[in-house]
């Protein structure tokens, strides 16, 4: 994916992007306790996003990360390990696939547990996930270039919702 920030309004089609990267990967991951999340904007209905789904694979147990990272290199997945998010490992989609961010860890990771909530929360807040989408939409404007200062610039916004919520 090219390096500019854009940031689109909802596309329901995103839905069943994710269910066809599910089944794609399901398969070989089949006799793994697994669930298998659409996190990120475009889990979230009705809020604009950058049009790129973002799924996390979710085991029970540290050791069958291992066996799901050996399971998608042969569908073509590359691990990038955790890019400095600890304990949740990252990959490259494979050639030909619609591109997509995967990620693979425990259901006791902390980033885990940080998609869902968030993720959850703002499916049921629509004016918060609104606001939210106007800050998106005005930040990738402002910093087209610079994904990390995009990034950087949602934090506040991303972390009073987590706090309201509850989160440490």
């Amino acid at each position: 994916m090219g390096s500019s920030v854009v940031v689109v309004e909802y596309d329901p089609s995103w839905v069943m992007m994710f269910e066809q990267l599910r089944d794609f990967v399901l398969p070989v991951l089949s006799d793994i306790e697994v669930r298998i999340e659409h996190i990120g904007s475009t889990s979230v209905p009705g809020l604009a996003a950058k049009p790129i789904v973002d799924i996390d694979v979710v085991v029970s147990q540290q050791a069958d990360v291992h066996t799901v990272i050996l399971r998608l290199a042969t569908l073509g997945y590359v691990h990038e390990g955790d890019l400095g998010a600890t304990g949740r490992e990252a990959f490259i989609p494979p050639e030909g696939i619609t591109w997509h961010h995967l990620y693979v860890c425990t259901v006791d990771n902390d980033e885990y547990k940080r998609h869902i909530l968030f993720r959850d929360y703002l499916r049921s807040h629509p004016n918060d996930a609104k606001m939210y989408g106007d800050l998106k939409k005005e930040l990738a404007l402002r910093f087209q270039n610079d994904r990390l200062a995009y990034s950087n610039a949602k934090s506040d916004f991303v972390n009073g919702i987590l706090k309201h919520d509850g989160w440490k």
